[in-house]
Parts: C-alpha cells; sequence; structure tokens
C-alpha cells in the first residue's frame, strides 16, 4: 500500500509539474506573440513631411488594419517589394526634378502594385490613368502609342497631376487622396464638412483608406525585416542595363525591328510596352525613343 501510495505521489508530482511547464511555455508564447506584435505598429509616422496624428483612435485603428492587410499578404507585398528595387531607381529622380516628394512613390505601389496594369474602369500603367487626364497631361494614347504604360512619361503626368492637387489642397497628403478621388470630389467633401485635413475628413471607403495604405507599404517596405519579409538583396529584381534607338518614321513590322535590334519581338515589347501594335504608325514623324536591353535576353 506504501508503495502504491508513493507511486501515486510521484504520478501527482508529475502531473502539476507539467502544467506548470505548459503555463510558463504558454505565458512566454503569449509574450513573445504581445512583443512580435507590438513591433508592428510604429511609435510616429508621416506622409510627406506631414504627421499623421496617430493619437486620434479612428485613425490609428485605420493604420492598423492596412498594416495587418499588407504584412500578410506575403506573395503580393514581398513581388512588390522585389519590383521595387527596379522601379523605384526610374521614379525617384523624377519626383525630385518635379519637387514632388518621395513618399509618392508609394502611391504608385498601391495604385498598381509597380506593374502595368489595367483596372475595371479603364485605367492604365504604373501610375493608373485614366484615357482622358493621360491625354490633359500630355500623353499620347492611340491605337499604336499608349504613354500611360511609358514608366517615365507617367511618372511626369502624375507629377504634374500632384503639383496642381497641391497647389488646389495646400497639403500633400490631401493631394494623395485626391489622386484616387479626384479633385473635384475631395474639394466638394471638404467644402461640406468645413474641414481642411484628410484625417479629419468622412469619405468613401476607397479614398477613406487610400492613404493608410500608402502609409503602411512605406513602413513595410523601409523595414520590410520588421514584418517578416526577409528578401535577400540578391532575390530582388534588378535593374537591366538598356540603350536609346530613336527613330522618327514608321516602323511596319515591330518584329522584323527587334531582330535588326539584336532581340526578339517579346523583349522588345517587355521594355516598350507602350508600343501597342505590332507596328508603329508615324505620319507625322514624331521622334520616339525605343529601349533596347543590352544584357539579360
Amino acid at each position: 500500500m506504501m508503495k502504491n501510495k508513493g507511486l501515486l505521489t510521484t504520478i501527482i508530482a508529475l502531473i502539476v509539474s507539467g502544467i506548470l511547464i505548459f503555463a510558463i511555455s504558454g505565458d512566454e508564447k503569449d509574450k513573445s506573440l504581445h512583443e512580435g506584435t507590438a513591433m508592428y505598429f510604429p511609435v510616429s509616422i508621416d506622409f510627406a513631411g506631414e504627421q499623421t496624428p496617430l493619437q486620434i483612435s479612428d485613425v490609428r485603428e485605420r493604420l492598423d488594419r492596412e498594416l495587418l492587410i499588407n504584412a500578410n499578404l506575403h506573395s503580393t507585398t514581398t513581388l512588390i517589394i522585389k519590383r521595387a528595387n527596379r522601379v523605384f531607381p526610374v521614379i525617384e529622380p523624377i519626383l525630385e526634378k518635379y519637387g514632388v516628394p518621395d513618399d509618392f512613390k508609394y502611391l504608385a505601389v498601391i495604385e498598381s502594385g509597380l506593374t502595368n496594369a489595367t483596372s475595371s474602369a479603364g485605367a492604365r500603367g504604373v501610375w493608373q490613368f485614366m484615357t482622358d487626364t493621360a491625354k490633359e497631361k500630355g500623353m499620347e494614347v492611340n491605337d499604336y502609342v499608349d504613354e500611360r504604360y511609358h514608366l517615365e512619361k507617367s511618372t511626369e503626368a502624375a507629377c504634374k497631376y500632384l503639383l496642381a492637387a497641391k497647389e488646389k489642397f495646400g497639403s500633400w497628403t490631401l493631394a494623395a487622396a485626391s489622386y484616387n478621388g479626384g479633385m473635384n470630389g475631395v474639394n466638394k467633401r471638404v467644402e461640406e464638412q468645413q474641414v481642411s485635413n484628410y484625417y479629419d475628413l468622412a469619405l468613401t471607403e476607397e479614398t477613406s483608406r487610400y492613404v493608410f495604405r500608402i502609409l503602411a507599404l512605406k513602413e513595410i517596405m523601409k523595414s520590410p525585416t520588421k514584418y517578416g519579409f526577409n528578401i535577400y538583396q540578391s532575390d530582388l529584381y534588378s535593374t537591366i542595363p538598356t540603350k536609346k534607338v530613336e527613330v522618327d518614321s514608321t516602323i511596319n513590322d515591330l518584329a522584323i525591328f527587334a531582330k535588326t535590334q539584336g532581340i526578339n519581338y517579346k523583349i522588345l515589347k517587355i521594355h516598350n510596352p507602350w508600343l501597342r501594335d505590332k507596328k508603329l504608325l508615324n505620319v507625322s514623324k514624331k521622334k520616339y525613343e525605343i529601349e533596347i536591353p543590352t544584357s539579360g535576353y
């Protein structure tokens, strides 16, 4: 009986110690998760030098939402980070040239994921211009040439829009919001609600989230490892060196033209997505610069 009692005592002791170990492990796990989650939210953040008022509860929660969503869209955000290594070096100097804050490169990120996307409404390219707006900003859009797909020219057009919006609203944040909601749309809300700060406005769902999506991608892309994106430098998409060939006449067959440049039609189209047909009709003798890669094909 005494032997059995000793065995029972040992078993009880083991069970109790196991429960304690599990409880401690659980506490440590919860602590670890809490510490990891706490790193997600920035102490402060700004857009184009304009501070985001994180002390306002709905502002804080709206940013938290976009951070959590984009940090957990792992494959999408990973691809964006990889593309940025190739696309940002083209966008950044153009923004600087026009005096547009560098943060606007993240606007291009949320518009298109840095691809030549086409929206359901018909907006196209990295900067997602509609046809009429593109033409207003000096881009050529027709069956043969669509400069919405031309990264340099569409970035310049975006800068022109944003500078006009900044002049109208006096705020880069509202200028960014108007890129989504339209100048007239945002201005109407400003006048109706008698406030002049984006963070004080009640807007449509999409425009209400718009700047917060920019802020979230900015935060994640500036500190990717903090959000679980451990990407080697060698895995980023590198810039492909090219040369520019100037043409001022019609090209009847772009496939034949590509071969004369030592490449094929596919490679020509990849580097010149603004060429929209199998030929380039150029009755007016306009000068175009066609990019020809010198390696990477």
